[in-house]
């Protein structure tokens, strides 16, 4: 298994971060565990509520499933309940993984389901916290959700409660310009008129048809997640 490695901005191998998302909070050094590569793909970051509806969570899943034999890399901090139940769902699978944490990657204990893809070369994870960040609180969890949101092409949005943390999340992403996905529900509305796209991962046509759908809203980006020139 690979060891953690620490670059600085500027180095060989720092991403390009579109630093109008993170202003001040653009990280000077990032810290890696397993295949670099996949960050030259395009990403799909999951950010969720603690708290979501029943229907919504069945619903997420069953996007889950339809998502993880894609080549979409789905990028999180994999940290809420629902989170962490759709990084179960998504280990399952094939596609590429990258877990963003909301803390320092050095000393962290590895959880044995992470060896397997870690070894296959389909799993990430890496930090944008210093090295000596060990604990995660409120400001490094927002922190992180700003940096792994910053680096996907989208940002997929299950469920995000009036007036929380993630909905002030996704409305700063939205007034810059990031691409929102979610599902189509009446509790989303807000996220709609947000201006995020609706998918129904429940119909008839979901599965492939699903996942090649998101493959070309994500192709029609640009690097910093806006659409390129030419594409509605």
């Amino acid at each position: 298994m690979s060891s953690t490695k620490r670059i600085n901005e500027g180095s060989p191998g720092f991403p390009a971060l579109p630093k109008n998302y993170l202003g001040s909070q653009t990280p000077k050094s990032l810290a890696f565990l397993g295949n670099g590569d996949i960050l030259k793909q395009k990403k799909l970051a999951l950010i969720c509520s603690v708290k979501c509806p029943g229907d919504l969570i069945l619903q997420t899943f069953d996007f889950m499933q339809a998502l993880r034999e894609s080549e979409v890399v789905v990028a999180s901090g994999f940290h809420s309940p629902m989170e962490k139940e759709c990084l179960r769902i998504l280990l399952k699978g094939s596609q590429p993984i990258l877990i963003s944490l909301p803390r320092s990657i050095e000393n962290m204990r590895m959880p044995d389901h992470y060896r397997k893809p870690l070894a296959s070369g389909r799993l990430l994870i890496m930090s944008c916290l210093p090295e000596g960040q060990k604990r995660i609180t409120t400001e490094t969890a927002l922190i992180n959700n700003r940096f792994f949101a910053a680096l996907s092409d989208a940002v997929f949005v299950p469920y995000a409660a009036p007036g929380g943390k993630t909905d002030a999340l996704c409305r700063q992403l939205a007034a810059q310009g990031k691409k929102l996905i979610t599902l189509q529900h009446s509790e989303n509305q807000s996220l709609i008129q947000l201006g995020a796209v609706p998918i129904d991962p429940s119909s008839k046509t979901a599965g492939t048809k699903l996942s090649q759908s998101l493959i070309r809203i994500l192709g029609a980006l640009g690097k910093d997640g806006h659409h390129s020139e030419g594409n509605s």
